[in-house]
This record gives structure tokens, sequence and C-alpha cells, in this order.
């Protein structure tokens, strides 16, 4: 245990607003974020000090002072090493630890942390964010030559609005742990008698060790939810990071554990846990009988897998979703034609609330413009697209790089027409900044849901900008297939463009049954691809997308337990 550096009391003093405030808007549901988006407010030179930062980290070593180390991963990729989607090697190592000596050292650290209590608890968890925060371009950097993000969503998805998710999770690990007190004392009325009298105590207890799977699209704005529920829960933390994807991770450990060492806590509450290739740490540290939890979010065979087999921990997982919106009518039909192009091209459909599958009348659909037909909508919508990403520069910038070939390998089979009818192909974008980026505009692909391998086509999930048309005989059946394909195959995203009230209606019951968020009608500068934090939740736990939600009580409440003592007349 190091020196005390930093007084806890005052940390519960000075980030006690932010936690009252995060309470307050998790009730409302109202717009709020302490974590600003506007680039410029971290410094004049935020931006530039952010990619500076990162240029050092890269050919360098990360070590993190944890116990148990026994070499290192890394740095050129067939050494479990990064390489950036946008080109060339990160070249950054990191520890390798040996999880017989790391996850005892883990587990001697919580009692104190368990000890401090939920108020000194949540507001080092707010420090941690804080400092999370001054560095927000360089984790922004970290996300983009990670996951290939966007400039804007590497700074929001891999820096800002991540934080909020952690801090949503602090205020509801807070709001759950405080909901019975502390103390209380029982007295029952006796006929003739003195009442009986019990004095009570109930005591928080965390689960043990809270493993986090990371993943390599969105390794902090899908880990941090369960990485500060955890922690502010009174568990310890172990991160093993997707290996395409460490760095993100690996800077929050060590920010976390220079916070928690300064505060006089043991900085091993949380630790990293880097893989060898072809080690599946994953499945050997899930399955181990110390930890108690598991929060992961990737593909669907491994979090089944999870389910399955981690028996002994609580688990929590975010999987494979095939995403549907339904185009049934509109008065605006161009803005409705430049939102959804829009939202085919953020980050080339990559991202799990992207829509996949463009559900179309095939007697086509009524306009502002008058009757559409569907061939019509279809071509219309590859116009949209290539006004918008029609210069190479603003393409790549809101494209971002694919994350690896077996998504090039996707793309490549659509435009081929392996899948079905190519309708919009796509083309190869230079990002002038990065030559060497692998970045291709989206495809779309023509399928009638009448045919029996269409359907087997549209009810796989296709990762990356891949996009199906697919030809339905009305609105109704378009609804039974979106709630069919939400139901057999999971989704975290439902959109419609409707003007029609039975429609409508028809929609949300659907989407309430199958536990699926639904969007209507999105126009302007706001996409179905987003989630604003504090007041959307991510995922519902209804279908096979996800048995979690981000974020919600039950997603903090299973982390902790509380244990009672009664004492015969006499005061808790």
């Amino acid at each position: 245990m190091s020196t005390r550096e930093i007084d806890t009391q005052e940390l519960v003093r000075r980030h006690r607003p932010t936690l009252d405030r995060a309470a307050e808007t998790i009730r409302t549901r109202e717009h709020w974020s302490p974590y600003t988006e506007d680039t410029t407010a971290y410094g004049p030179d935020g931006a530039a000090n952010g990619e500076a930062a990162h240029r050092r980290s890269r050919g360098g070593h990360l070590g993190l002072g944890q116990p148990g180390r026994d070499g290192v991963v890394g740095p050129s990729p067939a050494e479990g090493g990064e390489r950036s989607p946008y080109g060339g090697e990160l070249g950054i190592s990191y520890d390798h630890h040996d999880p017989a000596v790391l996850l005892p050292a883990m587990r001697a650290a919580i009692p104190v942390w368990r000890d401090a209590g939920v108020e000194t608890r949540a507001a080092v968890c707010v420090e941690i964010l804080a400092r999370i925060n001054a560095r927000s371009h360089e984790f922004a950097q970290a996300a983009m030559h990670t996951s290939g993000h966007n400039d804007v969503m590497a700074f929001h998805a891999g820096a800002v609005h991540a934080q909020d998710r952690g801090l949503e999770a602090v205020a509801y690990a807070v709001a759950e742990q405080t909901r019975l007190p502390a103390t209380a004392v029982w007295s029952k009325p006796q006929d003739g008698a003195a009442p009986l009298t019990i004095g009570k105590t109930f005591t928080l207890r965390p689960r043990g060790i809270s493993l986090l799977i990371g993943n390599g699209v969105f390794p902090t704005w899908s880990g941090y939810p369960g990485f500060f529920a955890s922690l502010a829960t009174g568990n310890a933390v172990l991160v093993k990071p997707h290996p395409r994807a460490v760095l993100p991770l690996a800077l929050t450990v060590q920010v976390a554990r220079e916070v928690l060492r300064g505060a006089g806590f043991d900085p091993d509450l949380v630790c990293l846990a880097p893989e060898r290739p072809g080690e599946a740490l994953a499945k050997t540290l899930a399955t181990h009988p110390d930890v108690a939890i598991v929060d992961y979010t990737g593909s669907t065979p491994f979090g089944d897998w999870l389910e399955a087999h981690a028996r002994q921990a609580q688990v929590f997982t975010g999987k494979s979703a095939v995403n549907s919106l339904l185009i049934d009518s509109t008065a605006h039909y161009r803005d409705m034609l430049a939102n959804l192009a829009f939202s085919l091209a953020l980050y080339s459909g990559q991202l799990c609330t992207s829509p996949q599958n463009l559900l179309i009348p095939r007697s086509g659909i009524p306009t502002d413009e008058g009757h559409k037909t569907y061939a019509q909508v279809v071509a219309d919508l590859g116009d949209a697209l290539g006004t918008l990403l029609a210069d190479d520069g603003e393409a790549g910038a809101l494209l971002g790089a694919l994350l690896g070939p077996e998504v090039l390998a996707r793309v490549e089979k659509a435009a081929a027409g392996a899948l079905g009818e190519p309708a919009v192909p796509p083309r190869a974008v230079v990002h002038p900044r990065f030559p060497d980026a692998v970045i291709r505009t989206p495809a779309v692909v023509a399928l009638d849901a009448a045919r029996a391998e269409d359907l087997a086509t549209l009810s796989a999930e296709w990762p990356g900008p891949v996009f199906f048309a697919v030809a339905v005989d009305s609105a109704a059946a378009g609804i039974e297939l979106l709630a069919r394909t939400a139901r057999e195959r999971g989704a975290l995203s439902a959109g419609a463009y409707t003007t029609s009230p039975d429609v409508e209606a028809a929609l949300v019951n659907a989407c309430a049954e199958v536990g699926v968020m639904l969007s209507l009608n999105l126009m302007g500068r706001w996409y179905i691809t987003q989630s604003a934090v504090y007041s959307d939740l991510h995922g519902t736990g209804m279908n096979p997308a996800a048995n979690a939600v981000y974020c919600d009580t039950a997603f903090v409440a299973g982390r902790f337990r509380t244990v009672g003592v009664r004492r015969y007349g006499g005061a808790g």
C-alpha cells in the first residue's frame, strides 16, 4: 500500500455535485453531461498534445507494475501487438501476467476498498473519470488507431461518451447501494407486554473479482459501464482487452491505478491482462473460481459460451445484433434519405446499432414527392450516399477505416453479387491523411423476403458497410419480419419511417414485445445509431442481442449483496 496523496474526503466534497446531478439526470432522463464534446475546451493545444502523447506511446512499453509478470505481449501483431486500421503497427508492448499470482493479489486488495464506503468509492471513480477526461484527446487517438474510428467518433464514443457511460454506472451503483438503510430498529407491539424490538444492520459485500472482456470496436464505450459499476460496488476489476485494441483500456487501467494509489488504496484493485496470440486467456479467466462477475460485448458464439460455461460468475453480455428499419411512408422524402444515408455511412456500418435490413414494401411508398417504387427508393438512397460521400476527404472523415480483412471480405462478397443483386456498389476511398487505410463506401444489396435464400442472408449479421434493401409484401409483413429477426437473432435498435398511426402503433407494440428500442421518423442531425447517455437505455435484455442493459438497476444490483445482522433488544 502506498502513502496517501489524495484526501478522499476532499474528493467526496469535490465530486458530490457531479454525482448528485448524475443521479437527478438518470431520474429525469434529460440532456446533461459533465464531459463536453467541444474539442477546444481541453485547451488550445489539447488536440496537438493528445496526438503527441499518442505518438510517444508508439514503439514503447506500457508497464503497470502489476504482480506476476512473466513476459510481454507485442510489440508486433505476430506477438499480440496492435496494428492501426489507418496503417502501420503501433509497436507497443505490454506486460503479461500469471493469473495464479495476479488474482490472489487482486482479491487481497478488496477488503480495504470494500470498507471505504459507498461515497468514497464513488468519489474515487469520478476522480478516475475526471483524469481520463483531461486526456480525452489522447484517448481519442487510441480509439482511432485501434478501432478505426473517424476523428469525431473517436472523440465522442472513444472518449467523452464513454466517460458518460462510466459516470452513469456509478450513479446507478450509488442509488442501489443506498436503497437500504445501514441500520434500522424493528419494533413489533405485543399484547400485554413490552414491544418486541430487534436492532438490525445491513452490510454491503461485493461479489469479488470482476472480469471485463474488451472488444475491438468500442473498447471504452462498451467497457466503462461494467468497469465502473463493478469498481463502485466494491469489486476488483481485471481487464482483458481485445488483442486488436489494447491501448484504450491499458490507458484506462493506468489512470485508475494512479488514482487508487494516490488515494491510499491498493492499485491492484484494477489490473490489465493482455493475452499472447492463441492463448485464449478470456476462457481461462472467465471460468476461474476467483472471478465472480464477467462483462462481455462481442460476437454471439463467445457470448453464448460464456453464459454456458462461466457458471460461477454473474455474466453480463452484449452480443451480435441484426437491426432492421421499415420504410413505409414519409412526408419528408429527401430529409429521410439524407438521414438514412448518414446512418449507413457512419463508421462504415460497424456500429452495433447500424440498421442492416431496410424493409421496403415491394409496391413502393407514398411520399411528399408522390408515389415512389421500391426501385426508386433504392436508387435514390444510392444517390444520397453518392452525394454524401462524393469527396474522398469528407468520406474518409465519416466512414472511418474498416476494422480488419474480414470486414473487407464481406464488402467484396456483396459487391460481387454473392449475397444478392448489388443495388448500390461500394467504392474504395483514399483517405488524404492515411493513404494506407482500407475504406469502402456502403454496399447495398437488393433482397426479396419471399425468397428463402434471401431470408437466410438477411437473418445473419454482416458487420461493416453491407446493407440489404429487402422487398416485403406490406408494412405489416415488414413489421412481422422485423420482430421475428429481433426475436430469433437479436436486435439493439429498430427504426421506421411512416406517416400512418396504425403502422406506428403496430411497430411500437411489436418492438415492445421483442425488446428493442424503436426510433421513428428521425431527421436532421439525430440518427438511429446514436444512444443518449443518461437518457436512452442501450439494450433491453429481452432478445438474444444482450442479457444486460446500459444502464439500469439490474446492471449494478447483481454486483454486490447485502448481509443482515439482527440483535435482540438493541439498536442496529
